[in-house]
């Protein structure tokens, strides 16, 4: 591979993960926001490839969708989402492409599954929903077969991979619309996106030759993957809370819950993951008691977060990676901050939407510890295209 495209393909990288990072961001002021369901049908809103603007437009869309009427605030921002998440998917495809180039059975692979996705969409729009389905299956199935068979080195690797997780991150897209905010749709679905993030920043840090020279960090790096499962527990909690709407199920009060030490909670039925087809999600539908109980849990899972994280930055500057452990504990400490202010001044939408990129953040930071804890990548890497 020549030096012009191992620069392409490194700028490419930076590229995707920023871009991934802004589609998080606003997938959260969208989620955040109660415009989930502002577009009752996908990819279309209303029916059009953008959003009703014009008056005979609005009447059409009312007309078509009555339970549903249209409301100009929120269409475009659920519409835009999906637009910046389609270009996202662009890119992705681009890196997977660009990773699986010289391999021909990898590059038919991933091509394959991007047509597959795409002929997917065209006939869930259709109403072929099954088959639609089947298509979408090997659209995933596809490039997760080449990044595994691959055997290259680990960024080439989870370049094909992060485009399986991004075309099952559009299907997830799909049913938090058609499943009417299902919890654990919506909960899925921002994971995605964080997993999606994850793995295109973990590629761009190795791509950009983040690494030691040997093995002498490997006992922190079992450390950092430990603090890495720990914080995606505590988003994914995160997001069952917001799915749930069990933000403000506390009231504003904090440490305490509605001004008790142990209020009334049912964590029986907070946890319940699965709750049937057909409920429409908004707004939530559990008891103030199953709510306070998601808040309660994932007050305690920041108090577990908080800790070890802590704990992880101290020993990680102890190690000699004074920058990397300040980092951690810094976006550690703001993220408590936003959380605490959150609650306190009643979920305002920028410090909830703050709340949501500043752990994205923080994953960063503990993948960049990672990047760093691992032997670095070799110039020689890059080469490993020349055969086929």
């Amino acid at each position: 591979m020549s030096a012009g495209m191992v620069k392409m393909l490194r700028g490419l990288a930076l590229l995707a993960a920023v871009f991934a990072f802004g589609v998080v961001m606003f997938g959260a002021f969208v989620r955040l926001s109660n415009a989930g369901l502002s577009c009752p049908d996908w990819p279309t809103c209303y029916g059009k490839v953008s959003w009703p603007e014009h008056a005979h437009e609005v009447a059409q869309a009312n007309q078509a969708f009555p339970d549903r009427p249209y409301e100009t605030h929120k269409a475009w921002r659920e519409q835009v989402h999906r637009f910046l998440a389609g270009t996202l998917g662009v890119l992705v495809l681009a890196l997977a492409l660009i990773a699986s180039w010289r391999k021909p059975w990898a590059r038919y692979a991933v091509i394959a599954g991007a047509v597959f996705a795409a002929l997917g969409v065209g006939l869930y729009m259709r109403g072929e929903h099954a088959w639609s389905t089947l298509l979408s299956v090997f659209a995933i199935g596809l490039p997760m077969c080449a990044a595994v068979g691959l055997k290259q080195p680990g960024a080439w690797r989870i370049s094909v991979l992060a485009l399986a997780v991004i075309i099952f991150q559009a299907m997830l897209g799909m049913w938090t619309v058609t499943l009417l905010l299902k919890p654990i749709v919506v909960m899925g679905h921002l994971l995605g996106g964080i997993t999606t993030f994850a793995l295109l920043a973990y590629v761009a840090l190795r791509f950009a030759g983040v690494g030691a020279r040997d093995d002498a960090y490997a006992g922190l790096r079992k450390l950092v993957i430990f603090g890495i499962v720990l914080l995606l527990a505590q988003i994914a909690l995160g997001g069952w809370t917001s799915a749930n709407y069990a933000a403000l199920a506390c009231g504003t009060d904090f440490p305490q819950c509605l001004g008790q030490w142990s209020p009334p909670t049912d964590f029986k039925q907070a946890f319940v993951l699965w709750r049937g087809i057909g409920v429409n999600y908004e707004g939530g539908v559990l008891d103030m008691a199953a709510r306070s109980a998601i808040q309660i849990a994932h007050r305690i899972g920041a108090l577990v977060v908080f800790c070890y994280l802590s704990w992880l930055a101290f020993k990680t500057s102890r190690r000699g990676l004074q920058g990397y452990g300040l980092a951690i504990f810094l976006v550690l400490l703001v993220q408590v901050l936003l959380g605490v202010s959150n609650v306190h001044f009643g979920l305002p939408l920028p410090v909830a939407t703050l709340h949501n990129g500043v752990a994205a953040l923080l994953l960063f930071t503990l993948l960049a510890s990672l990047a760093r804890t691992q032997r670095r990548p070799d110039e020689s890497s890059f080469r490993y295209l020349g055969s086929n």
